[in-house]
């Protein structure tokens, strides 16, 4: 069977081929594009109407019948729609500053402590609630009959249907944890309008409908709610060996977690900022998100720079390099990249970083340290040993960075797949066309479909602690709010 997967990344999109024989998928890039935001005098937006014209452009290219179409992309942007599935304005970029006082405007109203035991979700400035709180006051929320997360809007202008996918919503930080419903109660306390959260969510593996034929793909291709998450399409591609492992989905940012069966919705959970995020077959992702490879993606794009080319100037700097926190509030917008890490690196105190080698060297160590205090907190708030990382996405490829992850926490890294994302989002297809059963199936698959590259915690490991211990101190980061770092 033939399944074309839409990944649409905040860097950049794929439509994949992937083809099921009943054991393993083949998967094949047969499109690649850009995803680039627009600036515009009102603020940073997304150019959707680009990125569907490109999805469209690879679905053609995918001669021959599918058997599915499933659509995933990032969290918690969206468009609001009015009762004619319209969407009133272009949708705004998660990296724009008009969120600027939300998180404190939606704490005056309903508590940290009360968001979190209903939705569980780290606050972070970019998320939906706080997105929509910004739209208060504007014509677009005032009118809005519906809301649809991206690959909801996608999938509703390739087939017609909009559904909200539940992974998806669960981004937002307007689900119930617990339920997987929208949290009504608590949308209305916030003072945003009740009608675009009148229906539930969908499950993955909800078939929305065919295909619209004005696309030129006939009209009995199926497009089905895959994990429309793409990090909860990426978690079903990890081929776990057991419950000592946790999953970093690699990219754009850094999810580093652990699949739970039921949300952890407690106080320490809540100090140490970890995200309940919805899964498939209803499980929780317990997880962190760290800025990941923004941070590099940003340098490249300053510098003109191939990924290879820097890869191998971090590869040849000296290890000794300055750090800094890769979550710093500085280091969320667009801007000049290289400059303000060597700034954050001198303001505590480092001797600057000197030449592209030493800052990509920089990024590299301290999003290993930065994972090794996030494992330290999940093992804390959850009393589970973590002994294995599988790191998967695009990050995968980054050997520099598997390899420092490995020796600075002490824990064997499994690299790959890369493409988990398409991979998660074929095998849902697959399933929901009655090919595959339990997610313990899917997972085989996946298994049987990749070739993991395995780094070992090998080298000196007390210079590793080292490492990790000035971290901690240039960071002023701990395992939890207010506690010692560890020796």
């Amino acid at each position: 069977m033939d399944f074309a997967a839409v990944d649409l990344g905040a860097e950049s999109g794929r439509i994949v081929r992937g083809t099921f024989d009943g054991r393993r998928v083949g998967l094949e890039v047969e499109h690649r594009f850009a995803n680039v935001a627009v600036q515009l005098p009102d603020g940073l937006r997304w150019d959707l109407l680009g990125l569907f014209g490109e999805v469209l452009a690879g679905l053609r290219r995918l001669n021959g019948s599918l058997d599915g179409v499933g659509v995933d992309g990032w969290g918690v942007d969206y468009a609001l729609l009015d009762d004619h599935d319209r969407v009133l304005g272009l949708p705004f970029h998660y990296r724009d500053d008009r969120t600027k006082g939300m998180v404190a405007r939606a704490h005056a109203r309903v508590s940290q402590e009360d968001l979190y035991e209903v939705t569980g979700i780290q606050t972070m400035p970019i998320n939906t609630i706080f997105q929509l709180l910004a739209d208060e006051g504007t014509v677009a929320l005032r009118h809005a009959a519906r809301i649809a997360l991206v690959p909801d809007l996608m999938s509703l202008w390739l087939c017609g249907e909009l559904a909200n996918e539940v992974t998806n919503a669960s981004t937002t930080g307007l689900l119930d944890a617990r339920s997987g419903a929208w949290a009504r109660p608590l949308i209305e306390r916030l003072g945003l309008p009740s009608a675009p959260f009148e229906g539930d969510p969908i499950e993955p593996g909800t078939t929305l409908g065919p295909v619209l034929r004005r696309h030129g793909l006939g009209g009995t291709v199926p497009v089905r709610a895959v994990a429309s998450h793409d990090t909860a399409s990426a978690f079903v591609a990890a081929p776990l060996r057991s419950d000592g492992a946790a999953i970093l989905s690699s990219g754009t940012w850094s999810l580093l977690g652990l699949e739970l069966e039921r949300p952890m919705l407690t106080g320490q959970a809540r100090d140490l900022n970890l995200t309940n995020e919805r899964g498939v077959d209803g499980t929780i992702r317990l997880l962190r998100n760290v800025m990941g490879l923004w941070l590099l993606q940003e340098c490249r794009r300053e510098w003109g720079s191939s990924y290879d080319e820097l890869q191998a100037l971090a590869a040849q700097a000296r290890p000794d390099v300055a750090l800094f926190d890769p979550d710093a509030d500085g280091f969320l917008r667009p801007g000049d990249m290289p400059e303000r890490i060597v700034q954050a690196c001198e303001r505590a105190g480092q001797t600057r970083p000197d030449g592209r080698g030493q800052i990509v060297r920089s990024i590299l160590t301290s999003l290993a340290c930065k994972y090794r205090l996030v494992l330290e907190q999940l093992e804390l708030a959850t009393g589970r040993s973590i002994d294995t990382i599988h790191v998967i996405g695009g990050g995968a490829r980054n050997e520099v960075l598997c390899d420092l992850t490995a020796r600075i926490t002490g824990r064997e890294v499994l690299a790959g797949p890369v493409e988990a994302t398409a991979l998660g989002n074929v095998l849902l297809q697959a399933r929901a066309a009655g090919e595959l059963a339990s997610l313990s199936d899917l997972r085989a698959v996946a298994g049987a479909s990749v070739r993991l590259a395995p780094f070992e915690p090998t080298g000196d490991r007390a210079a590793a602690d080292a490492v990790y211990g000035r971290f901690l101190e240039v960071t002023g980061l701990g395992v939890a709010p207010g506690s010692p770092a560890p020796a």
